[in-house]
């Protein structure tokens, strides 16, 4: 929505299939699985209706399906008898077809039936995760706005993002796939053992043997092809992140004709990265050759014994058909459940990450009986304040000021000098260590926090703007503002005039990168929307540098039409707009060194005349 529209990273890349189809290339364990897993079943208990309705489809779709090759088997051996009696010359010998028939009929409403719950289940399941992934992103939003700004001073854009997105959407698949998938490999593993042993318990027994055998072989694999996945993944990321730095600084890259480094560098992870994945994709290639070589082997044992029980008659030619079937379907649900132990760990330790971020701290709570003022004059005052952004560190020591409501105050001094810092302490993004600030006296921490910057009008150096039209974007500031009124705005701002020239006027729209107007353009339109917001108290950081002379002249003009009546915070950069400000701060290091009126500051020729005088030496 930002005109500096933060992209989701996926520095993984795309994720890697691992062993049994599993998630090897990003196993991600969590650090509390018990915890975290409880806190996911809360929030599964609200549909815990529904789930008990998926898991009595589940196993009846399921049920339904495995008797299915049982039945088969009676059809098999049916056609079989009939043919070696009519073979043998027995009178009223041959193949009964209505019997056929009827076994036809039967399993294709059992097919349907079974076609039926699976459906109703995965309609049910999808439903539920993603309910609970609505409720998870709902939360995280909720939160986002309780957290204070230190929060967001500590940790990147892109894993907030990530939370939101990323691990919201694994958890959301995970529990889409895994909650049915749980079910039914529960349900077909018992379902399938007990047919087995409804018809052979020697022959159950000799393909149950089977199985240690290509579990050994299997997880021996898993193991040697688990480091080379981590390694693909890791690889995989270099590369996207080269490509996606060498891309994002193109130009640059071929104004110092680099592009013979790019390439060496990217040859070089390149190559990395096929050495780990080609190693990764053979070794999990294994698994079906291994998969396949067992089950043959098992195919044989149970087709010798098979035929040496129909020899001797104790079992009939149908149902080693159908044990043959079940055979086939029995490894299946064992490959899903080491399929769903890696999804699992996969889906906690995503959940964890959400759940860690829902259980940050958040701001102090607001007054209970909170101010709330019909008319603000714009005083501010600032008694004895100390402040640090760590309590070990205080930059801010004992600052008092009283400004009255129109009074224009400036805050200068060298980058990195904390002049935006005096500006989040008055919009309470972060609280006093000790001391006061009052609006027209009353205590910033009386109001709540969204009537305290509901009097608060911003223009910063870093322009925002949402994809959208211009006048949707002008009206940010006052949503029921109308038509005329945002026009007003921008003539007020000086924007009227450039806003005509454009395409479609104030129905331009804004793009993604909102490239498609000037960084004047820009601001212009942030002062039109503070304008129209029509707040008592202003801040304002000046956006001049990086916009040609004439823009610069009428963003000043603009400010100036912006400040008239109201009281005023500018964080200046050039001195020379800001010698008619009532009140000056200058701050170095952190602190606020000297305070005054231009003159007044020049008279001391200390640290301010000493800034103001570099700024015209030439």
């Amino acid at each position: 929505m930002s005109e500096r529209n933060v992209k989701n990273q996926r520095r993984g890349g795309p994720m890697g299939h691992g062993p049994m189809g599993g998630m090897g290339g990003r196993f991600e364990k969590p650090k509390d699985f018990k915890g975290t897993f409880s806190k996911l079943l809360n929030y599964l208990r609200p549909y815990k209706l529904k789930l008990i309705i998926v898991m009595i489809f589940a196993i009846g779709s399921t049920a339904f399906s495995i008797v299915g090759p049982k039945i088969l088997g009676k059809a098999t051996t049916e056609i079989f008898e009939g043919i070696i009696s009519k073979i043998s010359g027995v009178e009223g010998g041959g193949i009964d077809f209505q019997y056929i028939l009827n076994i036809i009929l039967l399993l294709i409403g059992l097919y349907i039936i079974s076609a039926l719950f699976s459906f109703i289940q995965g309609l049910i399941v999808t439903g539920v995760a993603q309910k609970v992934s609505y409720n998870l992103r709902k939360e995280i939003s909720e939160k986002v706005n309780r957290l204070p700004l230190k929060y967001f001073d500590g940790v990147s854009h892109g894993d907030v993002l990530s939370r939101v997105t990323n691990d919201v959407d694994t958890v959301s698949q995970s529990l889409n796939q895994s909650m049915s998938n749980i079910i039914t490999s529960a349900t077909t593993l018992v379902g399938i053992l007990i047919m087995m042993l409804s018809i052979s318990w020697q022959m159950t027994i000799a393909a149950v043997l089977i199985l240690p055998i290509s579990m050994i072989l299997v997880m021996t694999v898993v193991k040697k092809s688990q480091k080379y996945f981590r390694a693909q993944q890791k690889s995989l990321g270099q590369v996207n992140g080269h490509i996606e730095e060498v891309y994002g600084g193109h130009n640059i890259m071929k104004a110092f004709n680099a592009e013979d480094e790019v390439i060496e560098e990217f040859s070089k992870i390149n190559g990395e990265l096929y050495n780990s994945a080609w190693k990764a994709q053979f070794l999990s290639g294994m698994m079906m050759p291994i998969m396949t070589f067992i089950g043959n082997i098992g195919y044989v044992a149970v087709s010798i014994l098979g035929g040496w029980y129909a020899i001797r008659k104790t079992i009939e030619v149908g149902d080693i058909l159908s044990f043959i079937q079940y055979i086939r379907s029995f490894t299946q649900p064992i490959a899903q459940v080491a399929q769903i132990s890696n999804v699992l760990q996969s889906t906690v330790a995503a959940a964890e990450r959400v759940f860690e971020f829902l259980g940050e701290d958040e701001e102090i709570k607001e007054s209970e009986v909170p101010v709330k003022l019909e008319e603000v004059e714009g005083s501010v005052t600032f008694e004895n304040v100390k402040f640090g952004y760590n309590e070990d560190k205080i930059i801010i020591n004992n600052f008092s000021a009283d400004i009255k409501p129109g009074q224009k105050v400036a805050i200068v001094g060298p980058t990195g000098a904390g002049k935006t810092t005096i500006v989040k302490l008055l919009m309470r993004f972060y609280d006093l260590n000790e001391g006061r600030i009052l609006i027209d006296g009353y205590d910033i921490n009386d109001f709540t926090r969204e009537d305290l910057r509901d009097n608060f009008g911003m223009v910063l150096q870093d322009t925002w703007l949402f994809s959208g039209s211009i006048m949707d974007n002008i009206r940010y500031g006052r949503l029921d503002a109308t038509d005329d009124e945002v026009i007003k705005a921008s003539k007020s701002a000086y924007a009227h005039r450039f806003i005509q020239t454009l395409p479609d006027g104030y129905n331009m729209v804004i793009n993604e990168e909102a490239n498609n107007i000037s960084q004047g353009q820009k601001q212009l339109l942030t002062i039109g929307r503070a304008i129209l917001s029509d707040p008592k108290i202003l801040i304002l950081d000046e956006a001049t540098s990086s916009v040609d002379t004439r823009t610069e002249v009428l963003i000043q003009k603009a400010m100036e039409n912006l400040m008239k009546g109201r009281t005023s915070f500018i964080i200046a950069h050039r001195l020379s707009t800001i010698r008619d400000a009532d009140l000056i701060l200058v701050m170095k290091d952190g602190d606020i060194v000297e305070q005054g009126s231009h003159e007044e500051l020049l008279q001391k020729n200390g640290f301010y005349a000493e800034l103001y005088n570099s700024q015209f030496a030439a």
